[in-house]
C-alpha cells in the first residue's frame, strides 16, 4: 500500500504510517528531528486538544487528535529507524496492558467494586512500584500534580488527612484564581508558593506511606 491508496478500515492509519516513513527519508526538517527535539510539539499539540475538547467542534477536535496521533506516529518512526521498537509494539503494548487490567470484561474476573481503586492496584503490582507517589510525571503543573498527588493519596489509603469538604467545579476556579490574584498583589509568586507547598505535601505522603492498606 503507498501513502495514497486507502483501502478500507484502518487503512488510513497504515497510510498515515507510510507518510511518516516518507518524510523521514526525503524531508530534510522531519529527518533531523529527535524524540527530544519533538518535546515542544507534543506539550504544544496536547494543549491545543485539551481547547477543541474545552471551546471548540467536532471539526477542531478531529484535527487536533490527528495533529496528536502524528505524534505518536513520529516517535515511532524515529525509534524504529534506531532498531529500538515500532509503532506495531506501541499498539500491542497498550492493547496487552488494557486486557489486562481489566479481566472483568477480557476474561471471568468479577467487577470490583471500586474500579480506580482496583485499576492503581493492578497498576502498581505491573510495575512493581513500592510508593503510592511513584510514577507521576515531574513535568505535569503544580495544579495538575497536586491531583493527581491528592488520587494516588487516597486511592492507596495513605493515611493522612486530606481536606474532602465538597465544592463545585465554579467555586474551586474561582477559588483557586482568587488566590492567584491575591498572590500577585502581594508580590507572592503564586506557582512557586503551590510548588513549595506540594513538595511538604508530597513528603507527608511518602511518610505516613508505609504499604499497607489496598494498593
Amino acid at each position: 500500500m503507498t501513502e495514497t491508496q486507502p483501502a478500507g478500515r484502518g487503512s488510513e492509519l497504515l497510510r498515515l504510517a507510510e507518510v511518516m516513513h516518507r518524510l523521514r527519508r526525503e524531508c530534510p526538517w522531519d529527518a533531523e528531528q529527535t524524540h527530544r527535539s519533538l518535546v515542544t510539539y507534543l506539550v504544544e499539540e496536547t494543549g491545543e486538544v485539551v481547547d477543541a475538547i474545552e471551546t471548540g467542534d467536532d471539526t477542531d477536535l478531529r484535527e487536533e487528535l490527528g495533529d496528536l496521533l502524528l505524534q505518536v506516529y513520529f516517535h515511532s518512526e524515529i525509534a524504529s529507524q534506531e532498531g529500538r521498537f515500532t509503532l506495531d509494539d506501541v499498539a500491542a503494548g497498550v492493547a496487552d496492558k488494557l486486557i489486562v487490567r481489566h479481566p472483568y470484561v477480557f476474561g471471568d474476573g468479577e467487577l470490583p467494586q471500586d474500579l480506580e481503586v482496583s485499576w492503581e492496584a493492578r497498576k502498581r503490582a505491573e510495575k512493581g512500584r513500592t510508593g503510592a507517589l511513584e510514577g507521576i510525571p515531574q513535568s505535569l503543573s503544580v495544579v495538575a500534580r497536586a491531583a493527581k498527588v491528592a488520587s494516588r493519596a487516597r486511592k492507596h489509603h495513605v493515611p493522612i488527612d486530606l481536606p474532602a469538604e465538597p465544592i463545585t467545579a465554579e467555586e474551586a476556579g474561582r477559588g483557586i484564581l482568587e488566590l492567584v490574584l491575591r498572590a500577585q498583589a502581594s508580590g507572592v509568586d503564586p506557582d512557586q508558593a503551590a510548588r513549595d507547598a506540594l513538595r511538604a505535601l508530597e513528603a507527608e505522603v511518602r511518610s505516613a506511606d508505609t504499604g499497607a492498606g489496598e494498593r
